[in-house]
């Protein structure tokens, strides 16, 4: 039961996969004055943008691989899947609630705070004891959640300065790859002993 499919292994491959390739094509179509390091990804898939559907398709293929990868990865606590899983959800319902051509979108703002602030904990929450997942240690995982909540507090405090577009990519980059590192990871360490009540020692003369 607790090991990891070999499609949850496809679908944390793919999140980053399509994340980049999104970002590629989305912002080799925009008019010369879009900036990556000033501009939102968002911006890519607003109405104002040009093919937004590239980036569209790209944000919602996003949120699926996390849904799909937070179904697999078994040895994980249910509740950390649960919030792996939201922020997945949350991922897409921002490809959803595209940001209008002018001004902005509160079901925008709102799907995209919950997608970031969830897929920045969700390690914390699945945090389990246990030898055999070295990035779901509770140590490992709670300086992961860490880490990601910065960089999601970067792009929060330099939401109207000039590197807005360097710091949201930094950061929704940074939480596609750790689902990444930790399947393989657990995979690899043998997870199918992870949550495995282990045998009490018999005492002598027992």
């Amino acid at each position: 039961m607790n090991r990891i499919p070999w499609w949850a292994v496809g679908s944390a491959t793919a999140a980053p996969v399509v994340l980049g390739v999104g970002l590629t094509l989305a912002q080799s179509r925009q008019p010369s004055g879009y900036d990556p390091i000033r501009d939102t990804i968002s911006a890519l898939a607003s109405h104002g943008a040009a093919d937004r559907w590239v980036m569209t398709s790209a944000l919602a293929g996003l949120g699926v691989c996390h849904i799909i990868t937070a179904a697999g990865l078994r040895p994980a606590r249910a509740s950390g899947r649960m919030v792996f899983a939201g922020g997945g959800v949350a991922t897409v319902m921002v490809a959803v609630f595209a940001q209008p051509a002018h001004g902005s979108s509160r079901a925008h703002t709102a799907a995209a705070t919950v997608a970031l602030t969830a897929l920045a904990v969700w390690p914390l929450f699945a945090a389990r004891r246990g030898l055999g997942a070295p990035l779901l240690t509770r140590p490992v995982s709670a300086a992961a959640s860490v880490v990601l909540l910065g960089l999601v507090t970067w792009f929060a405090a330099d939401l109207h300065g000039g590197l807005r577009g360097l710091a949201e990519r930094v950061a929704v980059g940074a939480e596609a790859l750790w689902p990444l590192a930790v399947v393989i990871t657990t995979r690899r360490a043998g997870s199918v002993d992870i949550g495995r009540p282990r045998p009490k020692a018999v005492r002598a003369g027992s």
